[in-house]
């Protein structure tokens, strides 16, 4: 159930408003200027992995530049980082411990008790976020009802902080058994060892997040713990180059769940944080299907280092409440984006006789050969640049010039190492790699879920997305494609329109009945209560708040739950049968004589971000499209075609043009092969369709 608490109240002062997302290769910038007939103004700017927040207050200051503004004329910043999700996949986190309910020192071993392939012999398990060593016991527990079973004395919490002190942690995760159950029990827990340790940070993880399955909840707390000094030393350089331009406007970190949320926030709770870039990219695009009237979707985000996709139905995005992040489990509620091949970046190599691209990435330094920063190994973009899909005189916007000769010698040595066809048999062979891994991923996507990708529009983004969309919707039977005009800097555009967002549940676990019915109304009303706190927290700027109820429900006796929305007044007849309908949806029957199980109670809470709904374009459309700016030889699947080359600011709503073709932006190309036909909508999208 979705309510509107409050009139819309939009930020006291009109204002610029930058969104920014840090990407392996690039950092995005989109500066949305409100009532400016410039709109939006797009920037990219080389990252800086070696000091990521460098690279943020250049591009911030390059953009306000181009605009004419001054830091003091910006009304908020939002920002999008992968550093903690990098953190995370890497294993360059914080040294951390864990204190845990006696007899469970090996929980993070044992986890589910599952090998990561079930027909690989040699396969080895991830290793435990911390080390049994770095576990200590406490004798703290509660039972299943929450009432405490044990509690610790002053002499058991004293030898418990003696034994944490000596794991040399930097921080440090508490866990006690059935911890949702009573959230208060465990957070004081957590405040007397604190204040026995006072130079040692504590999370409690039924804080963090009261659900049940303690093995999750303690991989949240603990990555949680594991991220945080990292992520506040970035914030803090952050805010120090960001104060050195003169930026006083509050700093949003874009959310995992397509939102946002304050910098005090995410600085708490910095887990919440781990993808907010692919999520906001996918926020983004679902405006823009409810604004072009799309309501079945498949977002493509391909940057430097990977691409992604995301399913959205009925103009909503996809969201999952457990996903794997470098291979652990997480719960916490995220826009569902899966990983499915390479991006720009990725090296193309030969292996065991075999082409091959990706995981690596040559990154933003040395980057691809073509950058002529040092890097030897081709990759993606080379590939692009030696096929003629992209011009060398002309990346960026002329900003940074390509060296083609440089990599064609790259891609020489790999085809004279597999007997290829020199450099354009490379550079065909490892594009066509590439598009085969990311269909069967993509194919795997929709079957698990019973979708016909033809009944679906592909919206590509990220700086290789348009230049990669048609090739890769071809092998997968997707006929239609829309290229949004600010396509490289989506996931910036997501961030600076984001709306504040934060999620909240509670686990029950109790059988349904009238009962149960009333503590689900209690957790809800203390779940807002905590949103509404949360909420005042966050700064000023917010406009209209939403409150959307659910709560997990299953059959007695089954091992998950399907969320179900609720709907006011809350019965135990009208649970039972909004479960009875989404089971029935879903599987195709219902077991109305079977007993029903409340699992969890759900509440999200947010504040709505700019308005940034496109208008039409400005410029008129011309009678007719102006003609190509130039034709060049392009290698598409196997041989050289003569393609015309437009300029994608020349060409406005009404004008249509037909594959092959390849039209320039400034920061990305989009391809169009022979067989496409491309046409401008009243929005300035640029729509592919394969006839």
């Amino acid at each position: 159930m979705a309510t509107d608490v409050t009139a819309d109240h939009r930020a006291r002062a009109p204002g610029a408003r930058v969104g920014i997302d840090v990407g392996g290769t690039f950092t995005d910038f989109v500066l949305a200027l409100p009532g400016d007939a410039r709109g939006l103004l797009h920037h990219k700017e080389p990252s800086t992995p070696d000091d990521p927040a460098r690279a943020v207050a250049d591009g911030l200051a390059a953009v306000l530049d181009r605009a004419g503004l001054g830091p003091g004329d910006l009304a908020s910043v939002t920002h999008g980082t992968t550093i903690g999700l990098n953190a995370i996949i890497q294993r360059r986190g914080a040294r951390i411990a864990l204190v845990v309910t006696e007899g469970h020192r090996d929980i993070l071993e044992i986890g589910r008790s599952r090998m990561p392939s079930s027909f690989d012999l040699h396969a080895a398990k991830e290793q435990p976020l911390v080390p049994r060593d770095r576990i200590v016991e406490i004798a703290a527990r509660l039972g299943p009802d929450g009432r405490p079973t044990s509690t610790p004395d002053d002499e058991e919490l004293a030898r418990v902080a003696e034994e944490l002190a000596a794991t040399g942690a930097d921080a440090a995760a508490v866990l006690v058994l059935h911890g949702h159950t009573d959230p208060a029990f465990e957070a004081r827990l957590t405040e007397r060892l604190g204040a026995l340790l006072p130079g040692l940070p504590l999370t409690s993880s039924a804080a963090i997040w009261p659900e049940v399955r303690e093995f999750e909840r303690a991989l949240v707390a603990c990555l949680n713990v594991y991220i945080q000094p990292l992520m506040r030393r970035y914030f803090d350089r952050l805010e120090a180059l960001l104060d050195g331009l003169g930026v006083s406007a509050p700093v949003y970190i874009a959310a995992s769940n397509g939102g946002s949320l304050s910098l005090r926030s995410a600085a708490e709770r910095p887990i919440e944080t781990v993808l907010s870039g692919p999520a906001a990219g996918v926020t983004a695009a679902t405006r823009l299907g409810r604004a072009a009237g799309i309501e079945r979707l498949v977002t493509f985000d391909m940057g430097g280092t990977s691409s992604d996709i995301a399913v959205a139905v009925d103009g909503e995005p996809e969201f999952a409440t457990h996903t794997t992040i470098g291979g652990l489990p997480l719960i916490l509620p995220v826009v569902a984006v899966n990983a499915i091949g390479a991006g720009g970046g990725s090296v193309v190599r030969a292996e065991h006789g075999a082409l091959k691209v990706g995981p690596d990435s040559a990154g933003a330094d040395p980057g691809p050969v073509a950058y002529g920063r040092g890097g030897l190994r081709p990759t993606v973009t080379d590939c692009y640049l030696h096929t003629g899909v992209i011009d060398p005189a002309t990346f960026l916007g002329g900003r940074m010039t390509l060296d083609a000769p440089a990599a064609a010698h790259a891609l020489d040595a790999v085809a004279d190492s597999l007997g290829l066809d020199g450099g354009d048999g490379a550079a065909d062979g490892a594009l066509r790699v590439a598009t085969a891994g990311m269909a069967v991923e993509l194919h795997k996507t929709l079957a698990e879920r019973g979708l016909d990708p033809a009944e679906f529009t592909l919206v590509p983004f990220g700086g290789a997305g348009p230049t990669h969309a048609a090739v890769l919707a071809e092998e997968v039977g997707i006929r239609a494609i829309v290229v949004p005009p600010t396509a490289a800097t989506f996931c910036a555009l997501g961030a600076v329109g984001a709306d504040l967002r934060r999620d909240f549940a509670r686990s029950l676990r109790r059988d349904l009945d009238d009962v149960s019915v009333s503590a689900l109304r209690d957790i809800l009303a203390g779940l807002e209560e905590q949103a509404r706190t949360w909420l005042g927290a966050q700064g000023p700027a917010t406009g209209a708040v939403r409150l959307t109820r659910a709560a997990d429900l299953s059959y007695t006796g089954q091992a998950y739950e399907l969320r179900v929305p609720l709907t006011a007044p809350l019965t135990p007849a009208g649970l039972t049968e909004a479960f009875h309908r989404a089971h029935e949806r879903l599987y195709g029957f219902r077991d109305a004589s079977a007993a029903l199980r409340i699992g969890t109670a759900r509440l999200a809470i947010s504040a709505a971000g700019p308005d940034l709904t496109p208008a039409a374009p400005a410029t008129p459309s011309a009678a007719t499209p102006p003609g190509p700016v130039g034709r060049r030889s392009v290698l598409l699947a196997g041989r050289r075609v003569t393609a015309d080359v437009h300029r994608r600011d020349a060409l406005h709503a009404g004008h249509t043009l037909t594959g092959p073709a390849v039209v320039e932006q400034d920061d990305t190309t989009v391809l169009v092969p022979p067989g496409w036909s491309a046409a401008v909508d009243p929005l300035g999208n640029l729509r592919l369709r394969y006839s």
